[in-house]
């Protein structure tokens, strides 16, 4: 017993002091196998973007709208004090007694290479004298080819060479949660771009403007962004930055933008005839509520009620009475008064187009032939 205990602790000894020696000449016979390497993609070279940010980065969008929108500042004459003729007042006040000129700012829309530019109504009306500065520096003053208070849209013109032109887009094609642009000059700072989505479609009844069709975003819109472009991920104009809700003057994610349908066919009859001309019938609408609607067998918002209708007008002519309700113009379909007055409005004074209407006796259609719609009267510029 005593020899094999002997035994087994030379054993024991020789293994450590070959253990030691292996440890201290060949430290690897004791590793495992290492894991492979790491292996990271490689860095893209300057200024290639990666794919992530390829997919989640607008740059090519703002690349391709943001030279044609431009900053657009205003002067406006003086106001006459009314007290400026009273010897009293202005041994009191002096000079301070003539108001100054007002200077506004806003922005706008190079939408021809001709130097056609889409801007909003208040941001130029009235006033004296306009300038327009493109993005990259260049500056010249602007005329005025014409104005629709009725949407709010101005058309102006500069000459310049080598002008950027952005796209016109379809709104028609936008839908609520598309990813929308907006960009302008807001509070003059400077060009600025802001990010969101649609966040509704066709609002009306703001009381904005007489024709309403708003296309509304909550990408962030300030004043001085009037008259700026909200385009889509292509870099496409989708409608002219026009409100916003506000309780304190600055953005509130509540936007609204005229839609770029509205804004070509405005801009096309301002640039062929000077003007915009609409159809009129000589009616006064009226919200159908839901009673009513129910006693003629009509579904909820199925028509626009008529509780006015003038003497000799088109629509009197044509046989329309107070209590039609109007179902359809022209085949379109009208839900509200606002889509009545859009529908009217298109129509080509002079030339009969068919009205559906609904009485209690039933369904009937009628032929009206509509006049001209006067423009609103304009202050003087």
């Amino acid at each position: 017993m005593q020899r094999l205990w002997l035994i087994f602790a030379q054993a024991v000894t020789l293994l450590l002091a070959v253990f030691f020696v292996v440890a201290t000449l060949q430290p690897q016979w004791l590793q495992r196998s290492a894991p492979a390497p790491l292996v990271l993609a490689p860095v893209p070279p300057t200024g290639a973007a990666p794919a992530l940010l390829g997919a989640a980065s607008f740059r090519l969008a703002v690349q391709h709208a943001a030279p044609a929108v431009v900053s657009i500042s205003t002067r406006r004459a003086a106001a006459v004090n009314p007290h400026l003729n009273d010897p009293w007042f202005r041994f009191f006040f002096g000079d301070q007694a003539r108001l100054r000129p007002q200077t506004g700012l806003g922005s706008g829309v190079i939408v021809s290479s001709a130097g056609y530019i889409l801007t909003n109504n208040h941001v130029i009306e009235a006033a004296a004298q306009i300038e327009v500065v493109l993005n990259d520096g260049r500056k010249s003053p602007a005329q005025v080819i014409g104005t629709d208070p009725e949407t709010d849209l101005a058309i102006l013109r500069i000459d310049l060479p080598d002008l950027p032109v952005i796209t016109l887009g379809d709104s028609n094609a936008l839908a609520i949660g598309d990813q929308v642009l907006a960009i302008g000059n807001p509070f003059g700072v400077g060009q600025t771009v802001t990010g969101g989505i649609v966040s509704a479609l066709g609002r009306t009844q703001l009381g904005i403007n007489t024709f309403e069709n708003f296309i509304q975003t909550d990408a962030a819109i300030n004043p001085g962004n009037s008259g700026g472009a909200l385009v889509d991920v292509n870099g496409h104009l989708m409608g002219i930055n026009t409100a916003i809700y506000s309780r304190s003057g600055g953005s509130l994610g509540i936007g609204f933008a005229i839609p770029s349908s509205t804004a070509r066919s405005v801009m096309e009859a301002i640039v062929r005839d000077g003007q915009v001309t609409r159809g009129w019938i000589g009616v006064e609408p009226q919200e159908l509520d839901a009673e009513l609607a129910h006693n003629l067998g009509l579904p909820a918002g199925g028509g626009v009620i008529i509780t006015g209708v003038l003497e000799n007008g088109p629509a009197a002519r044509a046989g329309l009475r107070p209590g039609d309700v109007i179902t359809h113009v022209a085949g379109q379909p009208v839900r509200n008064v606002s889509q009545l007055l859009a529908a009217v409005a298109a129509l080509a004074p002079g030339t009969p187009s068919t009205v559906e209407v609904v009485r209690r006796s039933g369904k009937t259609e009628l032929d009206i032939t509509p006049g001209r719609r006067s423009p609103p009267p304009q202050r003087p510029r």
